[in-house]
């Protein structure tokens, strides 16, 4: 089973294919098999995006463990390759959101063929934050993403 990752969005974010050999990350409108997942949104935009990996596998994302979340993932300091994948899908979530343009994002993160089942977890969060090596997305966390961009700062002073 994979982890698989939703963005709310006040409109859509441009959607995007999975190609393998491409280091883009894919954004796909729901299907009728996901589209239960919009119960936990208030966006009226529902979309999926997917890592690298095609689900959302390769982005770093901790499983509930007797309840809780590991804060330390034994042995992962060690892994090049893992880390330097994480990294990626990180900064490329982070342009992917920064491009849509939108000042907040819901975020919801769990285990493919769950969308009924409700957030374990609720945190408000910066953008940034999700470039820290700290962050993991938590199995059934949902995020609701504040995002600072040069275009919203913008937005902001001339509405002032």
């Amino acid at each position: 089973m994979c982890f698989v990752l939703y963005a709310g969005t006040t409109k859509p974010i441009p959607r995007r294919e999975w190609q393998k050999e491409s280091a883009q990350l894919a954004v796909e409108s729901l299907t009728d098999r996901d589209a239960p997942i919009r119960v936990h949104f208030h966006s009226p935009e529902v979309q999926y995006i997917g890592s690298t990996s095609q689900c959302g596998c390769d982005f770093p994302h901790a499983i509930l463990q007797g309840g809780e979340w590991p804060t330390y993932f034994l042995g992962l300091e060690d892994d090049a390759t893992k880390l330097a994948s994480d990294r990626f899908n990180r900064g490329a979530l982070v342009e992917l959101l920064k491009r849509s343009n939108e000042k907040t994002i819901e975020l919801y993160g769990l285990w493919d063929g769950n969308f009924l089942e409700p957030p374990k977890a609720r945190e408000n969060i910066s953008l940034e934050r999700i470039l820290d090596s700290d962050f993991w997305f938590k199995e059934q966390g949902f995020y609701v993403v504040t995002i600072e961009n040069e275009s919203n700062a913008a937005l902001d002073v001339s509405n002032s």
